[in-house]
């Protein structure tokens, strides 16, 4: 009868170790200056829907009233996989269908459970890019992230990718656009 109060006062203690995080999670990495950027133009909206499609992305939702678009592109990774994930045997030799051990000094076993056939045969891992303009009268705002799937879709990494380089091309491609349509920047 003394275990439980004694398992009660330790579960107690322990959930009074719990604190709340210091801060509201962020992005990481922070996103690029580059990425927010002035303008001028009036047909902002339908000159990134253009610029972005023609980057091979697909509209996902649009809201004109807002000034938002979301858009997204997807490919394949041939070869990728996750080298910390030890199913398939990076850095452990090799397995099939089971395995072969050696046990101490005790014997030699014999493996062949987890045959996988089905789910991920003939499935390619994709990286599916992500990207969502805000624009208002003033400014346009980029925001992009960038995950990646294994074979069975299952999510394996995903980052902010709102970066220095994407932003300026975006950027440089806009401001070239504007002018030759005819609107002032």
């Amino acid at each position: 009868m003394k275990s439980i109060p004694i398992s009660l006062t330790c579960l107690l203690a322990l959930a009074g170790c719990q604190v709340t995080p210091d801060r509201l999670p962020q992005a990481e990495p922070a996103p690029s200056a580059a990425c927010y950027f002035p303008t001028a133009d009036e047909q902002a909206l339908e000159t990134s829907v253009d610029i972005l499609t023609e980057w091979g992305f697909t509209l996902t939702s649009t809201d004109t009233t807002l000034g938002l678009i979301s858009a997204s592109r997807e490919r394949e990774l041939h070869g990728y996989y996750d080298p910390y994930d030890n199913a398939y045997g990076y850095g452990r030799g090799m397995r099939m269908f089971g395995g072969l051990g050696i046990g101490g000094s005790s014997g030699i076993g014999f493996g062949f459970g987890g045959v996988g056939f089905g789910g991920g045969i003939g499935q390619q891992p994709v990286e599916v890019e992500r990207v969502s303009l805000f624009i208002n009268e003033a400014h346009i705002r980029i925001s992009r992230d960038i995950r990646r799937f294994d074979h069975l879709g299952d999510l394996r990494e995903s980052y902010s990718a709102s970066n220095d380089d994407f932003c300026q091309r975006f950027q440089a491609t806009f401001e070239q656009r504007a002018p030759a349509t005819g609107r002032p920047l």
